[in-house]
């Protein structure tokens, strides 16, 4: 038996999607046809396509899977000439080890692709490497978010890296602007949340998985905004945006999430998200993204120290 371990930046894709990467010579219909046959299990159990993958389960493949995916499909031309996509890349790098890169990815930029998206961090990464020593994504950031993002060097390192995530051996540690002064100063968000009708926004739900968020507060801002330390004890979608807003305090320039309660007059500062990956810490590495340039922008204008 072959056995994969789905990584942070897995999490939440369907399977026949997770297997277009990891077995790629295995079409469709016969993927069907191994999955009925129980060919393929997720910890131990019988897989459907269109199940979600969780982070840190276990998929075993047996040898006659596994035979056929010897064969890759062809690969396609990349979006992006291979100078391109490493100059892209190495602009965004700010560590480098044997196992990883850690990337300060900026606003605007998306993580992985998907319908209508063409440019993103996984398409750069496709376009600059490939094989089995092929550079790939370890978690996942918002669009919209900026900060360090783990990338893995080959699929043993990120199959590490994927374990530790699993194991909670990783922090992670966001800055963000909220709206107004969170009461207490500090404090812990424990509230489920689910996709719920559109695909792109999440919303708290009984039935949901469990999110849970630590927050604490660096400086208030005369009543009107608070910068904040978030640090997300589960990975969920949206999982800060969606916490904060469901305390009253949505995350500065998150129209999405806070409407326009998400916005302060008067005070001349960027219309975007305010929400960083300021810092990432395991065994063996830890790693401080800059802020970027609308966060400085606001962090001068409101006279704070980075």
């Amino acid at each position: 038996m072959k056995q994969f371990t789905i990584t942070a930046a897995e999490d939440g894709l369907r399977f026949d999607r997770w297997a277009k990467t990891h077995l790629p010579g295995v079409p469709y219909g016969l993927l069907q046809k191994h999955l009925r046959k129980g060919a393929v299990r997720i910890d131990g159990k019988r897989v459907k396509a269109e199940q979600k993958v969780i982070a840190g389960q276990v998929v075993a493949v047996r040898p006659e899977v596994m035979a056929a995916s010897e064969t890759p499909a062809p690969r396609t031309k990349p979006a992006l000439p291979l100078a391109e996509a490493q100059k892209r890349l190495r602009a965004m790098i700010i560590h480098e080890d044997a196992r990883c890169l850690v990337l300060n990815k900026p606003a605007g930029l998306a993580t992985q692709g998907g319908s209508g998206v063409k440019d993103s961090v996984d398409a750069l990464l496709a376009a600059a490497s490939e094989g089995e020593d092929r550079l790939r994504l370890v978690h996942r950031l918002d669009k919209d978010t900026s900060g360090v993002l783990l990338v893995a060097k080959g699929r043993k390192a990120a199959e590490e890296l994927a374990r530790a995530f699993a194991a909670k051996d990783v922090e992670k540690i966001y800055w963000a602007l909220v709206v107004g002064v969170p009461q207490p100063y500090e404090g812990i968000i424990d509230a489920p949340i689910e996709k719920l009708g559109s695909r792109e926004k999440m919303e708290l739900s009984d039935d949901g998985q469990r999110a849970v968020t630590e927050y604490v507060t660096k400086e208030t801002l005369a009543g009107k905004l608070t910068w904040v330390e978030l640090k997300p004890i589960t990975g969920r979608t949206h999982q800060l945006r969606v916490h904060m807003a469901a305390i009253e305090h949505p995350i500065y320039g998150d129209g999405k999430y806070g409407g326009q309660g998400a916005f302060v007059d008067g005070l001349g500062l960027p219309a975007q998200l305010h929400l960083h990956a300021r810092r990432i810490r395991m065994k063996g590495l830890d790693v401080t993204a800059p802020l970027p340039a609308h966060m400085k922008q606001s962090w001068k204008a409101l006279g704070l120290s980075t």
